[in-house]
């Protein structure tokens, strides 16, 4: 009986483990990123370095508090030197902070409400997730909104990759993209490439005619 027991205490940690560790976010203190975000021609327009700053909670429930910093495209530190933002990890679902959405330094003019955007830790190709909605208010010397609606979200296949920072195996999500501004709808789509541990390991925007217009891939990974 004692055996049983055991055996299956172990069991319920393995598990637990397994989990955790797929959390499609980076989640090791003082771990650094570095993104080259590339133009429809491949080339690197500036950088972006995500530090992971402190890690709160335990398993699959955390709060991930980082910075980015944005380079230029020799890679010098940009005028905005770093933005702070967390990322939340509810039972193992990554729930992406909207702040990204908005333009760097207008945190201090905006207003967001709706959706997050939520990666589960367990996906499988054909896998749908859940359609985001919310708004984006800036206002400084005139007031914007933006409406910005997620929907055809879908884990498409499970890839091999290779990007400059290594050889990942990762999840293919896509997603369309509605932005409403100033009366006027742009659709775009995305694609994602997703790494346990990592989280985004590569992205590709296309627009309406389905014609690449940027793309962003981790270049290094530093722990």
């Amino acid at each position: 009986m004692k055996k049983t027991v055991l055996f299956s205490i172990l069991v319920i940690v393995a598990v637990a483990g397994a989990s955790a560790q797929n959390i499609f976010f980076a989640t090791k203190e003082g771990m650094i990123l570095e993104y080259a975000n590339l133009n429809n021609k491949g080339s690197a327009d500036s950088y972006t370095r995500l530090t992971i700053q402190d890690v709160e909670g335990t398993g699959n429930n955390l709060t991930i508090n980082y910075v980015s910093s944005v380079l230029d495209k020799n890679r010098k530190p940009s005028k905005i030197v770093e933005i702070p933002y967390s990322v939340s990890i509810v039972n193992g679902t990554v729930e992406l902070d909207m702040k990204m959405y908005a333009a760097p330094e207008t945190e201090s003019f905006l207003t967001m409400e709706g959706d997050n955007i939520r990666i589960p830790s367990t996906l499988s190709p054909g896998d749908k997730l859940d359609d985001v909605n919310f708004t984006l208010t800036v206002n400084m010397f005139i007031r914007i909104r933006t409406e910005i609606a997620i929907t055809e979200h879908e884990c498409l296949s499970i890839e091999e990759i290779t990007v400059p920072a290594g050889t990942f195996n990762c999840y293919k999500v896509t997603q369309t993209n509605a932005t409403t501004a100033l009366r006027r709808t742009v659709i775009t789509k995305t694609l994602t490439w997703y790494a346990p541990g990592i989280g985004t390991v590569k992205s590709e925007n296309y627009n309406e005619k389905g014609q690449l217009q940027t793309s962003t891939v981790l270049e290094s990974v530093e722990i």
